[in-house]
């Protein structure tokens, strides 16, 4: 089992920035792929960057390419997603999410979910 927790999300002006957290904890937190996705309303769940297991490699989408950056913190459990030049299209739900197995890019391929966290980013 994982257990997965957002944090930072918020009300910020296009062009401003925020810092997403995700804390995890149960399963060895270097030993799965970690991934950020998000949901905005009347839209399908969307991939939005992942990272590998050690930190080694980082995919993103091309929305958010340039903009966001993923990282993580294998000693404090934790994932982060720094977005910067916020866009109105960014306005969503954001969730992390843990792939046991890959470092994929579709929500089947992840097996825990944290609640999410609200980012909106207003023109």
């Amino acid at each position: 089992q994982v257990q997965l927790v957002e944090s930072g999300g918020g009300l910020v002006q296009a062009g401003g920035s925020l810092r997403l957290s995700c804390a995890a904890s149960g399963r060895i937190f270097s030993s799965y792929a970690m991934g950020w996705f998000r949901q905005a309303p009347g839209k399908e769940r969307e991939f939005v960057a992942v990272i590998t297991r050690n930190g080694g490699s980082t995919y993103y989408a091309d929305s958010v390419k340039g903009r966001f950056t993923i990282s993580r913190d294998n000693a404090k459990n934790t994932v982060y997603l720094q977005m910067n030049s916020l866009k109105p299209e960014d306005t969503a739900i954001y969730y992390c999410a843990a792939d046991l197995f890959s470092s994929g890019r579709t929500p089947h391929d992840y097996h825990y979910w944290g609640q999410g966290t609200q980012v909106t980013a207003s023109s």
